[in-house]
């Protein structure tokens, strides 16, 4: 193989292998890339060579990636390549009250008012963006699920009647992807698809998860078929003991701030290594849930033990864990130090404007929003209970609380923060004068209807643990939103401005 030495702002994909050296320091990248200047040497990228290995017997070998070998199992297929078309078997179909109308109105049109969905034991319905609100449509679009799945038996409808009192719904779930995992929908070596970007966080489970269209869904509901390209894949091996001031957050917006929000476009963003063996489920959740928002087509991350252990409790289906082989060929392969990493923040108005959250030291902010698929689990609102319960102060900004679902929201009030002489987050969260933990949802993530709790209706500043910051995302389209992790978030909210949570935790 060759070696080349390249400037950061070069094309590499014509040699073989691109070395760029270390993680630091990180905020000394050429000013004429303004959204890599705080990056000096960050990573080694490798393209393998395109000759295949010859097998023992003499015929050609192909090795296949573990996205490859999971879309060549689901459409009974010995092997596949990047760029092939495959009719792929799928074996969970995920919808929610945004998109399901849309899907069902598909589904109808094309099969008949009458028609069957093929399985209803794979069809997966979950209320959750527009739910707490007095829109009338938003209203609408539950009762357009509630009747389909009553019509269509449908076993997995998440439903929710009482918008007063969440908890008087005992099916009512909350945020799809999250609600996704805890009820066991999640697999490895499955393929699932869902009529939302976010679905390829379920890629952290070990299986082939993609956010789809209203018609490819509808066509799914009718045949438990979809057609697809199968996506070539990058592979990002992510070493080094992670500091206890780093989350998962850190490491997706160093990858993103890296390759940019095109630089997955339509390709499998795989990720391996010992900090990635190292993340907990919820974790890896997080790093897989953010992969769109640099155009991957998927996400991933094998199967191991803590995949294993977290799904005990979780699912009696039996799955067949997929593994790539170790001589397959990826279109890039990119390397970080995270041992080096500092936090980061996403500034407005793109997941790609990477920056040290210290360099945004005087930036002031008006609100702090913890929250969503991304940064709304249990485990996120534990890192920002730790941030409070070292500071031992009081927030300077309403910060908003949005647990993802009912289950997250029981542990707030349940389960001890380790530290904190046995205190609950929800306790911790009263101490250091933080809003009350609303109604498990999507909430304002995704802004919606104004009434919708913690909504950005004024052109305010907002540090957030979300995964998107475009104008008006959260509400108004004038608001500045900084993505940043749990820790960042709640070392924001205590001192009015971006703030590096190791202010805090060491």
């Amino acid at each position: 193989m060759e070696m080349a030495s390249l400037s950061t702002n070069s094309t590499f994909l014509n040699k073989n292998v691109v070395s760029l050296s270390d993680l630091s320091p990180l905020y000394k990248f050429p000013t004429q890339n303004p959204r890599r200047r705080f990056s000096k040497k960050i990573v080694s990228v490798i393209t393998q060579p395109s000759s295949r290995m010859p097998a023992t017997t003499g015929s050609v070998k192909s090795w296949m990636t573990m996205t490859e070998k999971l879309l060549a199992k689901n459409s009974e297929k010995l092997h596949v390549v990047p760029g092939e078309n495959l009719w792929v078997n799928v074996d969970v179909l995920m919808t929610h009250d945004i998109s399901g109308p849309g899907a069902i109105g598909v589904f109808k049109r094309e099969f008949g008012d009458n028609a069957k969905v093929w399985d209803r034991e794979k069809v997966v319905v979950i209320p959750d963006h527009y739910i707490f609100t007095a829109d009338e449509r938003a209203n609408r679009n539950v009762d357009t699920l509630r009747d389909f799945c009553n019509g269509q038996n449908i076993k997995y409808f998440y439903d929710i009647k009482d918008l007063g009192n969440f908890q008087a719904n005992p099916d009512y779930k909350g945020v799809c992807h999250i609600a996704l995992a805890q009820e066991g929908h999640c697999r490895p070596g499955e393929v699932l698809v869902g009529t939302d970007s976010h679905t390829c966080t379920a890629g952290a489970f070990g299986q082939f998860a993609s956010g789809i269209g209203n018609t490819d869904a509808g066509f799914v509901l009718g045949t438990g078929k979809i057609l697809l390209k199968v996506p070539p894949t990058i592979r990002f091996v992510l070493d080094g003991e992670i500091p206890n001031y780093i989350l998962a957050k850190d490491l997706i917006l160093q990858v993103i701030g890296e390759i940019s929000v095109a630089g997955a476009t339509y390709k499998t963003m795989e990720f391996v290594g010992t900090a990635v063996e190292s993340l907990t489920m919820e974790e890896r959740m997080t790093l897989c849930n953010m992969v769109i928002e640099a155009g991957g087509k998927n996400g991933v991350i094998p199967a191991d033990k803590t995949t294993y252990d977290y799904l005990k409790d979780k699912t009696t289906v039996h799955y067949e864990p997929v593994y790539g082989d170790e001589k397959a060929r990826f279109f890039a392969e990119y390397h970080f130090d995270i041992s080096k990493l500092e936090p980061l923040v996403a500034k407005p108005h793109s997941p790609d404007n990477r920056a040290l959250a210290r360099e945004c030291k005087d930036v002031e902010i008006d609100r702090v929003y913890i929250g969503s698929c991304t940064g709304g689990k249990t485990e996120d609102f534990m890192a920002a209970a730790k941030v409070f319960v070292a500071s031992g102060k009081k927030v300077k900004v309403p910060t908003f609380l949005v647990p993802a679902t009912q289950k997250v929201w029981m542990d707030l009030y349940t389960l001890p923060v380790p530290e904190s002489g046995g205190k609950t987050c929800s306790q911790i969260f009263e101490d250091a004068g933080c809003d009350t933990p609303a109604s498990p949802s999507c909430g304002a993530c995704m802004g919606g209807p104004r009434d919708t709790h913690a909504r950005l209706n004024e052109p305010q500043v907002c540090v957030s643990t979300t995964n998107r910051n475009f104008p008006g995302r959260m509400g108004h389209k004038e608001g500045q939103i900084y993505l940043a992790s749990p820790y960042t978030a709640a070392a924001s909210a205590l001192t009015g401005h971006v703030t590096d949570p190791r202010e805090f935790l060491q």
